[in-house]
């Protein structure tokens, strides 16, 4: 492969990673380098620098030799062209920083002379929508997203994650929990998120949030999709990989989807769903709908912020204990993050049940059957016995005859491979692949086995 393309501000700023052609934008790069260092940072200023310089039509060198007065028109004019005030003001810091970089400071401020626009203690360019948790289990469970986006959109919701930071997750941050079968499973956030994704951990701050059974059960179910489709996970690939074809298939697994994927996916939901706000939801909305739920459950403040990935004011994150992973699962597992109403009639597991089979492709017959089985009981369980004794009659009926089978525990005698299960998505994802229930071990951990040709 060759060496990557720059992206445009980059090309126009003549920018190689942390350096520059142009001398006023290497010292911008010093600066920001002795400060963080930050992927994210360093683009948001290019990115700003470049807008100014296509505006004034002058190269950045050009524009540190124009006098004090000029410049102050010219930065004035650009941020006052900018359609929110928030963004006037951010655009105008940048390009302070810039400037002060090139020598117009007194002491260690820019000395330009700027007007800031005004905004409100609430004033927002874009409207601000925060779903409700029915909203949101509808758009999971009714817009008719694949595995992958299902699990995604249960991980923004229940772990608080920004954007950035699911996107670079990878399967070794979860393996290890997800085998042993951990729930809530927690997920850890590192500073080296940011080599995947350049805002993955922001301002550097390690964390962690947790996944209730419910999400993981749906990372589950789309992991064992995707490896049918792509090859073994491998520690080091992407939790929620692009799917982008022009990527070639074998470097796909360790590619992050796109910063813009997951919004319009999700905004996609929720005008599916029927949600009235639909445009304005968002992946962040789901961010604070998750702290909604958080501060809902009684946790404490400062649990709150530590699980939202924010520093406690004064001295307080110095005493605060960031090790009991074991007291914050505890306290964790309360959180209910739908309604009360759908857990308390076993609508939310019915739901899960059949839009699994749905999503993974059932027969007709097979989801009719699926359906009434759900619908004959009150209970969640006793349906699900009556579908598993179907199946048991059904691999009977296909397995008369067959006497010299002999596969003795979990594994593979060359006819048949056995595997054991532990629970309920991952057995009707399995019965729909062709394996067939031969035993129940326990309420939630079943042998399947599967015939070869």
């Amino acid at each position: 492969m060759g060496e990557r393309r720059g992206r445009v501000w980059e090309v126009l700023l003549k920018v190689k990673e942390w350096n520059s052609d142009y001398v006023s934008v290497d010292k911008l790069l010093r600066h920001l380098g002795r400060k963080t260092r930050s992927e994210g940072s360093r683009a948001t200023y290019l990115k700003t620098l470049a807008q100014f310089v296509r505006f004034t039509e002058v190269a950045p060198d050009g524009l540190v030799v124009l006098s004090k007065e000029k410049v102050e028109e010219k930065v004035q004019a650009f941020c006052d062209s900018a359609k929110a005030p928030r963004t006037a003001n951010r655009k105008m810091e940048e390009l302070k920083a810039f400037f002060r970089c090139n020598g117009f400071r007194t002491g260690d401020k820019c000395n330009l002379i700027l007007e800031r626009h005004y905004v409100g203690a609430r004033q927002r360019s874009r409207r601000e929508y925060i779903p409700t948790d029915e909203e949101i289990y509808r758009i999971i469970n009714e817009a008719g997203l694949n595995l992958k986006w299902r699990a995604f959109v249960l991980v923004l919701y229940t772990t608080g994650f920004r954007n950035s930071t699911a996107r670079a997750l990878k399967y070794g941050d979860i393996k290890e929990e997800l085998k042993d079968g951990v729930v809530p499973l927690c997920v850890k956030v590192y500073p080296e998120m940011k080599d995947v994704v350049s805002d993955a951990c922001k301002n550097k701050i390690p964390y962690f949030s947790f996944i209730p059974k419910e999400t993981v059960e749906a990372v589950q179910a789309y992991l064992e999709e995707r490896q049918t489709r792509l090859a073994p996970l491998k520690d080091e690939q992407i939790l929620f990989c692009s799917d982008n074809r022009r990527i070639p298939r074998e470097k796909r697994p360790y590619s992050p989807l796109d910063m813009t994927s997951p919004q319009k996916v999700i905004r996609r939901a929720g005008k599916v769903t029927k949600i009235k706000e639909w445009q304005y939801v968002t992946p962040h909305s789901l961010r604070k709908a998750f702290e909604r739920a958080v501060r809902n459950s009684g946790l404490d403040t400062k649990d709150q912020e530590f699980l939202m990935g924010h520093i406690l004011p004064g001295s307080q994150d110095t005493y605060y204990d960031k090790t009991r992973v074991e007291d914050l699962r505890r306290k964790y597992a309360q959180v209910n993050f739908f309604p009360e109403r759908v857990y308390s009639d076993g609508n939310f597991r019915k739901r899960q049940v059949l839009d699994t089979a749905k999503l993974l492709g059932f027969p007709e017959d097979r989801i009719k059957r699926i359906e009434e089985a759900l619908a004959k009981y009150e209970h969640v369980d006793e349906a699900l016995e009556e579908i598993k004794k179907l199946s048991l009659e059904s691999y009977k009926e296909s397995d008369k005859g067959n006497s010299d089978v002999d596969c003795n525990g979990e594994g593979n005698c060359g006819k048949h491979e056995i595997r054991i299960v532990r629970n309920e998505q991952r057995l009707i994802k399995l019965l729909s692949e062709g394996w067939d229930l031969i035993k129940e071990l326990s309420s939630d951990r079943f042998v399947l086995k599967k015939s070869f040709d």
